[in-house]
């Protein structure tokens, strides 16, 4: 399909995703050269959404590969279905079939189990290929990216090489848990995607939480920048702020004072140390929210 900024632009639009035209240039330029995106920033800041957009837009089905330590190709590429293998086997002797016969139909599609990489691969239509915080897998299974996102084929020994019909977009995210190998940034192209300013979060609020009060969204867009500020084991997400304005709304809490925000810190703050430390600033976080 032909791509072009509008697209971008509306789609974000429809899935409710506000953004900067510097970003929508970014997925602009990834979906027209065909390349990898690769996203870092901190954690909750919308990097994920993205992908999730991207397929929306496209209107292409979305796979998603979390990684996390110890993710190996067997979880992310495929399986053979042992236990299915197992009793068709078992038919194929009691039928008196021979060993070739048999083989042949336990290392068939019918017994493979597709995981996220290879359904990419293998999927009638064009994908979004989501691989969620990459940082956190292993240097090893960095490596084996390479080759996929490289050629965007994959070999299993019992079937061939299996090539993608629809060359994949792929988003990478990352929260700069470790930091990713030159190689594989070189096959990206790159965003950093922060927080977002106070008029853009205000924004977001206004979009997602349109029954709270203007002046109060506002002040919570100040009150969620201000605890960003602070030296923070995990600061707020969006979601986490959304989720503030929400409770807000639902406490009916008109206006940001002191007894409100202690009552419902917990929504934005979620470590103990985190909540202590801003329990502390309160006053002053509400006069530079509120002013």
């Amino acid at each position: 399909m032909d791509v072009t900024r509008e697209l971008i632009r509306d789609g974000l639009a429809r899935s409710r995703y506000i953004t900067t035209e510097s970003v929508e240039t970014v997925l602009f330029l990834a979906l027209t050269l065909e390349r990898p995106l690769l996203i870092e920033g901190p954690a909750g800041a919308g990097k994920t959404e993205i992908g999730k957009v991207l397929a929306e837009t496209l209107h292409a089905e979305l796979v998603r590969l979390q990684c996390y330590e110890g993710l190996d190709e067997a979880k992310a590429l495929y399986e053979w279905n042992y236990q299915k293998q197992l009793l068709r086997i078992q038919a194929d002797r009691d039928q008196g079939l021979s060993g070739e016969e048999v083989t042949q139909h336990v290392f068939s599609r019918e017994y493979l189990l597709e995981r996220p990489l290879l359904r990419a691969v293998t999927t009638p239509r064009r994908a979004v290929l989501l691989i969620d915080e990459v940082d956190k897998a292993d240097e090893e299974f960095e490596a084996f990216l390479l080759e996929l996102l490289s050629d965007f084929q994959v070999t299993i020994p019992e079937l061939g090489t299996i090539r993608a019909q629809h060359r994949p977009v792929v988003v990478l995210t990352s929260n700069r848990a470790r930091e990713l190998s030159e190689a594989l940034k070189r096959r990206c192209l790159y965003l950093w995607l922060d927080f977002p300013g106070v008029d853009k979060e205000r924004e977001i609020i206004a979009l997602k939480v349109p029954e709270l009060d203007a002046r109060l969204q506002e002040h919570v867009a100040r009150f969620v920048s201000g605890l960003r500020r602070l030296d923070l084991h995990k600061a707020p997400s969006i979601a986490e702020t959304l989720d503030w304005a929400r409770a807000l709304r639902a406490l009916q809490i008109r206006e940001l004072n002191p007894a409100a925000v202690r009552q419902t810190l917990n929504l934005v703050l979620k470590h103990e140390e985190d909540i202590r430390k801003a329990d502390a600033k309160v006053s002053s976080l509400l006069a530079a929210a509120t002013k």
